[in-house]
């Protein structure tokens, strides 16, 4: 069964920065893609970044030139990197992996979710 797992977000002044991970784990065969989502309180859940096996990246205009997302292959782990945070990226922050098991096609897995408040 796959799982994919969150470090700790946490509380981060403005312009800190932050790094998260997420490691997938489980009957994995192959993962396609992992990205990181979003969702702050009342609005819906939006895309912060993407990286593909071929490691082509795509970034939400917010982030451009402050977050950076890369992979660890080897540990099937993705990252996020903010920098110069702002009060505006306080949300919950969710990974997902597109990824293809031993047992089943592929399919888009979620992680449990990081609460990042960025605060003075």
């Amino acid at each position: 069964q796959v799982r994919l797992v969150e470090s700790e977000g946490g509380l981060v002044q403005p312009g800190g920065s932050l790094r998260l991970s997420c490691a997938a784990s489980g009957g994995i065969f192959s993962i396609n893609a992992m990205g990181w989502y979003r969702q702050a309180p009342g609005k819906e859940r939006e895309l912060v970044a993407t990286i593909t096996s071929g490691s082509s990246t795509n970034y939400a205009d917010s982030v451009k030139g402050r977050f950076t997302i890369s992979t660890d292959n080897a540990k099937n782990t993705v990252y996020l990197r903010m920098n110069s945070l702002k009060p505006e990226d306080t949300a919950v922050y969710y990974c997902n992996a597109l990824i293809t098991t031993w047992y089943a096609a592929p399919r888009l897995y979620w992680g449990q979710g990081t609460q990042v408040t960025v605060s003075s």
